[in-house]
C-alpha cells in the first residue's frame, strides 16, 4: 500500500473516531440497573448490594443515568463508587450500549 493511501485511511478512521463524553448517573449493576436494589436486598443499602450482585452473582457495573443503563467497560473502578453519582468520561458504544472508560470520579 502507497504511504499516501495509507495516511488517508488513517486520518478517516481517526475523524470518524466517536468523541469522548461526560455521563452523570449512578453506579450500580445490571442485575438493578434501575438502580431499584428493594427487590435483591443483597446489603444493608445500594452500594452493599451492588458489590455483592457483581462478586456472588456475576452482574457488571453499570451508570444508569434516570433514564438508560450502560455497561462499563471498567470493571474495577467502579466498585468504590458503587451506589454513588459519579462522571463517567469515556466513548459511547450505542449499538451496546457500552462506555469505554477513560475516567470516573465523583459528581459535583
Amino acid at each position: 500500500m502507497k504511504p499516501i493511501v495509507f495516511s488517508l485511511l488513517i486520518l478517516a478512521a481517526l475523524a470518524a473516531a466517536r468523541p469522548k463524553e461526560m455521563f452523570t448517573g449512578t453506579i450500580t449493576d445490571n442485575m438493578c440497573a434501575l438502580a431499584d436494589h428493594s427487590r435483591m436486598r443483597m446489603g444493608s443499602n445500594d452500594a452493599e448490594c451492588t458489590i455483592a450482585c457483581v462478586s456472588a452473582h456475576g452482574a457488571l457495573y453499570v451508570l444508569y443515568d434516570g433514564k438508560e443503563a450502560y455497561t462499563l467497560s471498567d470493571q474495577q473502578t467502579p466498585e468504590k463508587f458503587a451506589g454513588k453519582k459519579v462522571t463517567v468520561t469515556g466513548t459511547l458504544d450505542p449499538k451496546t450500549k457500552t462506555i469505554q472508560v477513560d475516567s470516573i470520579a465523583a459528581a459535583k
